[in-house]
């Protein structure tokens, strides 16, 4: 049975090497044999030592989330995950299925995420669990402006770079596709933890902020107050119910949190909440369209372990959607190594405060874990390509 076995997980291990077109993987088998897959053109060079054979049932039958369950369980082990998450991503189209869910468990787990959907219901209840950690949780980590998305960095990108500058330019060029000048009202889509609101409001703007998370609201309320800043008020409400109308509209990687199903409704709310002629900036995290249909029909890591209901956008499906709700798609700019590089001063930073022993006591060792795990995950895959973040202006049509 043991040979059996071992003869089809290297059947597995062949799958992977003929899709590795670019880097290679060196891989430790359990027992002690080495195989090198790949290596056939420069690329990402991963080191892994493969604990248990167990872990490879777990990513052909879990993809992403089993492989990280066999990650947390010391089934396998690598001096530096990011580099293998790199390596995957670069390689997504030849690599196929290989690291992807199948059969029973991908059904199980996808009807299980169907549980997750965000409807007024599932996104408020989705949003609490990843940003209702708290706010004493993200501020020990974040830069000082406790912005959570995308930085902006100068090009070419400059490792001395504070962060905050570089979220300060990203707020800034969202609010220069806005092009309005002081007194005009803004509708943010999901805050965050008011950045960009502060932002706006030092423009001269009128910002009405919204959120389905009560520690975002208050951290927000209270960041404007100590400001000293008039013209910013923030809700808890769903972007479904917004009403009104506003010279423009900004929402920063808030759409991943809305889930295919409902991206003609966010557009539509978009397109409704502007004036004629009015813009809305937006950043999004965009998947490579080759891959999009795949991803959309399993569970991954991050749906499954760290923000239930997400969905990353497939650019094609949604600009189609934005021009059929008279929104004219203008002056994309894509930065997906400025987002690798964001996950990287995170993680640094996260690191350093899990060595001096400030995170709160509720975040035990496991949680630890899987953050870590969760940042490297994500920075892989925007070095790899296959993850992008894009900011584009959306124009209505008078």
């Amino acid at each position: 049975m043991t040979r059996l076995l071992t003869t089809l997980f290297d059947r597995l291990l062949d799958r992977i090497d003929a899709g590795l077109v670019e880097g290679s993987l060196t891989a430790t088998l359990p027992g002690g044999r080495m195989r090198v897959l790949g290596g056939r053109a420069p690329g990402p060079d991963a080191v892994v030592d493969l604990v248990r054979w167990r872990a490879l049932r777990r990513l052909v039958t879990g993809g992403s989330a089993g492989w990280y369950v066999a990650w947390s369980k010391g089934e396998w082990r690598s001096p530096d995950p990011t580099v293998l998450f790199e390596l995957f991503m670069r390689n997504r189209r030849t690599l196929g299925g290989a690291a992807r869910s199948q059969g029973l468990v991908r059904l199980f787990r996808h009807w299980r995420n169907a549980l997750r959907r965000n409807s007024r219901t599932g996104s408020k209840r989705n949003i609490e669990f990843h940003y209702d950690l708290g706010n004493d949780f993200y501020s020990l980590w974040l830069d000082p402006s406790l912005t959570y998305s995308s930085a902006m960095f100068a090009e070419p990108l400059a490792p001395e770079e504070p962060l905050e500058a570089a979220q300060a330019r990203k707020n800034t060029a969202i609010l220069d596709r806005l092009s309005l000048a002081p007194g005009a009202h803004v509708l943010e889509i999901g805050c965050g933890w008011g950045g960009f609101a502060e932002a706006a409001a030092r423009r001269g703007l009128s910002v009405a902020a919204i959120t389905l998370s009560a520690e975002q609201k208050r951290a927000v309320n209270t960041r404007v107050a100590a400001a000293g800043l008039a013209g910013v008020t923030v809700s808890l409400t769903d972007y479904r119910d917004v009403t009104g109308q506003y010279d423009g509209v900004a929402s920063i990687e808030m759409v991943e949190a809305v889930g295919q199903e409902y991206w003609g409704t966010y557009l539509a709310t978009i397109a409704r909440a502007l004036k004629p002629g009015a813009r809305a900036a937006i950043q999004y995290i965009a998947i490579d369209d080759a891959i999009f249909e795949a991803y959309a029909a399993n569970v991954d890591f991050i749906q499954r372990f760290i923000f239930p209901g997400g969905m990353l956008v497939s650019e094609s499906r949604f600009r189609t959607l934005a021009e059929q709700n008279g929104l004219e798609w203008r002056d994309q700019r894509n930065f997906g190594p400025n987002y690798a590089e964001t996950l990287r001063r995170w993680r640094d930073s996260f690191d350093a405060v899990v060595s001096a022993g400030r995170l709160p006591k509720k975040f035990d060792q496991k949680f630890i874990a899987l953050w870590r795990y969760y940042l490297m995950y994500c920075e892989g895959g925007f070095r790899g390509g296959g993850i992008d973040v894009v900011q584009v202006t959306l124009v209505k049509r008078g």
